[in-house]
């Protein structure tokens, strides 16, 4: 028999309490457990930015985290971007602008896009190429992608 854990943490606003392996991965966990699947697992090595979420407002990579790391913590994942079931403002942009085309790259691009308007509401076009550098997309080419994100910056700075 496995030793269990108990965690507590915030998931997309609301508590959540379980008994969990040590060895479970949050990726594992979000999607498995809570039934969360717009995580999505591709490299499991935190290479392709596909299982981006945030951790306590930092985006990161859940297929390198354990579960129970994250006891006490608030994790964000790409449901909890539209917690009334309306698509964010960018969302919105990358419908769009037609910044997804699988769509598999498409939730951790957006964990970090949201991320990095938090910290900068204006980002340039570099900035917003930097920010996503970790994220792989075979689909886009990335541009639609960029565009997508000054968009929203444009469209949240309006509405402020």
């Amino acid at each position: 028999m496995s030793a269990t854990c108990r965690i507590r943490l915030t998931v997309n606003g609301l508590p959540v309490m379980a008994a969990v392996e040590p060895r479970l991965l949050l990726a594992d966990f979000l999607r498995e457990r809570l039934e969360l699947t717009g995580t999505h697992l591709g490299c499991e090595h935190g290479v392709c930015g596909a299982c981006t979420v945030l951790l306590d407002d930092a985006a990161v990579r859940a297929c390198l985290l354990f579960a129970v790391q994250t006891d006490g913590a608030n994790i964000t994942t790409v449901e909890g971007l539209a917690p009334d079931g309306r698509l964010s403002a960018l969302q919105e942009c990358f419908r769009e602008r037609h910044a997804l085309q699988c769509g598999f790259c498409t939730p951790g691009i957006l964990i970090t896009a949201h991320a990095l308007l938090v910290e900068n509401p204006t980002p340039t076009r570099a900035q917003v190429r930097h920010a996503i550098s970790g994220h792989l997309c075979r689909c886009t080419g990335y541009v639609p992608i960029v565009d997508a994100i000054l968009a929203a910056a444009a469209r949240l700075a309006a509405n402020a």
